[in-house]
């Protein structure tokens, strides 16, 4: 399989998880709109005051995806 990388989202404060979960369904309509092949979505609350939402993807998507969708970070993904 190909190299794949998780862009993340971060969000704080006391709505941080309402926040991640709704960017997460965003990322997954835009997944389903562009037509991206091997990538989801998800959202993982850390603390009760920091969530994230991110998205995988293959890594070759990886530089034109930052700049649309300005990630706060990314990392490569590990199965």
């Amino acid at each position: 399989m190909t190299e794949r990388v998780k862009l993340i989202w971060d969000f704080r404060g006391p709505n941080a998880k309402h926040i991640a979960e709704h960017h997460a369904k965003h990322l997954n309509e835009f997944i389903e709109t562009k037509n991206l092949q091997h990538s989801f979505t998800g959202h993982e609350e850390i603390s009760p005051m920091f969530s994230i939402a991110f998205m995988v993807v293959e890594k070759s998507l990886m530089q034109s995806l930052r700049e649309t969708l300005k990630p706060t970070r990314g990392q490569l993904y590990d199965e």
